[in-house]
């Protein structure tokens, strides 16, 4: 039975930042059992802070949750941005050049929470994504910028809000048989391990019927 997992994220939101340990855990754990991707969904004005001071009393609070030995770094931060099309689009685009695993993305989240980089300037973010991508600079600024790209994180900023929840990341666990678990905001690892050893538990259980009793009638 397919059991995938989605990561729903804002390329520049710190939370997600301090989610990535347990998405790289959980797809070292259960490679080959279990998919995973993640796709883009971009925060808007109510979920942006208004100042770089706003922004760092989040960030000593979120690094003090994570008992964190640094503090992220709120250099990159420019207030008169209503949305940062630039860092998503870019680490989005990537996935068209073969880019789809979590390199692009999280250099560019790097570049920014740790070392201030201004990757609101879709040249910085382009320069540090292609970098980390093997990709040619030109090549995926041009279609870091296009309407295809800016359409598809839409979309994928259209199927988060769809869920009802409004914190990033959020983790969505589908199995075949219609089964769906969401965790938002949750960025620890134990309650996402447990969902998946009882949704792969229950893929056992219906693999073995099926080679007991094979597929059901048709009437």
């Amino acid at each position: 039975m397919r059991i995938a997992v989605t990561d729903y994220l804002d390329v520049i939101s710190s939370w997600c930042f301090w989610s990535e340990p347990t998405w790289a855990e959980l797809k070292k754990r259960y490679e080959g059992r279990v998919q995973f991707q993640w796709k883009i969904a971009l925060m808007d004005p109510r979920g942006l802070p208004t100042s770089r001071e706003q922004e760092q009393w989040f960030y000593r609070r979120s690094g003090m949750m994570m008992r964190s030995p640094f503090m992220l770094n709120t250099d990159w931060y420019d207030a008169s941005l209503q949305e940062w099309l630039a860092p998503n689009c870019v680490a989005e685009a990537a996935k068209d050049f073969g880019g789809t695993d979590d390199r692009v993305r999280l250099a560019i989240a790097r570049a920014a929470l740790r070392e201030g980089k201004k990757i609101g300037d879709w040249d910085v973010s382009a320069q540090v994504g292609a970098e980390a991508g093997g990709i040619d600079l030109r090549e995926l600024l041009e279609r870091a910028k296009s309407a295809e790209i800016e359409q598809r994180i839409c979309a994928s900023t259209g199927e988060f809000h769809a869920l009802q929840v409004k914190q990033r990341p959020t983790f969505v666990i589908d199995t075949e048989i219609g089964d769906r678990a969401i965790f938002s905001g949750v960025v620890t690892l134990e309650p996402l391990t447990a969902t998946l050893d009882s949704m792969l538990d229950d893929a056992a259980a219906y693999a073995a019927h099926k080679a007991h009793f094979g597929d059901p009638p048709a009437k």
